[in-house]
């Protein structure tokens, strides 16, 4: 994060809000299975397979789709390079609507998949200016690399840059209240948020490249 620019660092938390709202979505439709977040998905897995559940082959399958869109995304990203914010979240924008319209059409599993794939995809959205990626659906690295510059900050030494990574932390969480309740108010409304704001993304992507 702090790598990034203050344009690039707004949009990284605002990608972590979507992906907050994404996978609240995604756990309460599919009863506890998450959609953004690989680690909790592989602990499930390894659970399942111990307790020989078909649990194990639901999160493992989830897993999958997930690569399988972290792998788009990055193919994706290097071919439209300079704008490769915009055309990923371009993608997770289409990749949402067509979730949504699994959803109402009755296909409740092959929309969860869809969210996932989607949040694979949503990950190649930002690069630094050297090359690092960051990981806007998952936050242990970052709550690790926030303590560690706590712990500088109070030694009086190295980087105590941990706001940004606060920041990075808090869109996530703020992200997953604002999908869990309104997706607990209204499931067509809570679909229809989750794509506006990536559309909306999309959008402020755009136009950061166009006022370089």
């Amino acid at each position: 994060m702090i790598r990034f620019d203050r344009s690039h660092q707004l949009l990284a938390v605002g990608v972590a809000v979507l992906a907050g709202f994404v996978d609240a979505i995604g756990f309460v439709e599919s009863g506890g299975f998450f959609v953004s977040f690989m680690t909790g998905n592989s602990t499930r897995m390894a659970v399942g397979a111990a307790e020989w559940h078909r649990a194990a082959l639901l999160a493992g399958g989830i897993i999958a789709v997930f690569v399988t869109g972290v792998v788009t995304g990055a193919l994706v990203a290097g071919r439209f390079r300079e704008r490769r914010a915009a055309a990923v979240l371009l993608c997770v924008t289409l990749l949402l609507t067509v979730a949504a319209a699994l959803r109402f059409a009755g296909a409740d599993w092959p929309a969860i998949l869809c969210l996932a794939f989607a949040m694979g995809v949503v990950n190649a959205a930002l690069e630094g200016r050297d090359g690092t990626i960051v990981g806007v659906t998952y936050m242990t690295g970052t709550l690790v690399q926030m303590g560690q510059k706590i712990a500088n900050r109070l030694r009086g030494e190295g980087d105590g840059r941990w706001l940004h990574h606060l920041g990075l932390w808090a869109g996530l969480v703020g992200g997953a209240i604002m999908g869990a309740r309104i997706l607990l108010w209204s499931v067509p409304s809570a679909y229809g948020a989750a794509i506006l704001l990536a559309a909306a993304l999309s959008l402020r992507a755009a136009r950061s490249v166009g006022e370089r």
